[in-house]
């Protein structure tokens, strides 16, 4: 029996940059009494300045986070692994057969401010996917033990 007792759940993206990293903030600003939140990408690509702003916006800090490879943290005893795009769920590496392995998609902030004419169009994007991670974490961890696939 490991000593706490709260959830552990490890959110999965290709660069750790984004997604995860909202996931990861939103859980501990939300949740953090009864899970322990954890991110990682299969290519880690560093934190998004974008993704900081706009969680800032929201009042939660994620500048002290780090884009980190998913082996960083192999060692640890995970309940879920929630991937958040499909790439690393294609990628998703082997997690002992305890672990449940959900995938939850949303797009990609970067990829949805690509066409963005201004500085404000790009921030829309990232608040947006923002705002969607915030509402999957809000229903945790109930959402992760009903298997389904929500957005």
């Amino acid at each position: 029996m490991r000593e706490s007792q709260k959830l552990r759940i490890l959110f999965l993206c290709t660069g750790n940059s984004c997604r995860s990293q909202m996931a990861e903030g939103w859980t501990r600003q939300l949740k953090g009494d009864q899970i322990e939140a954890y991110s990682a990408g299969t290519e880690p690509g560093g934190l998004s300045s974008r993704a900081v702003r706009v969680m800032s916006e929201a009042g939660v800090d994620i500048s002290g986070h780090r884009s980190k490879h998913v082996d960083e943290i192999k060692d640890t005893a995970f309940d879920y692994v929630v991937t958040l795009c499909d790439d690393a769920r294609r990628q998703c590496p082997y997690f002992p057969a305890k672990v449940k392995i959900i995938h939850v998609g949303f797009d990609d902030p970067p990829e949805l401010a690509a066409e963005a004419s201004t500085e404000q169009e790009a921030l829309d994007c990232y608040r947006r996917v923002r705002d969607e991670i915030k509402a999957f974490v809000e229903k945790l961890p109930q959402v992760l033990r009903g298997d389904r696939e929500e957005k």
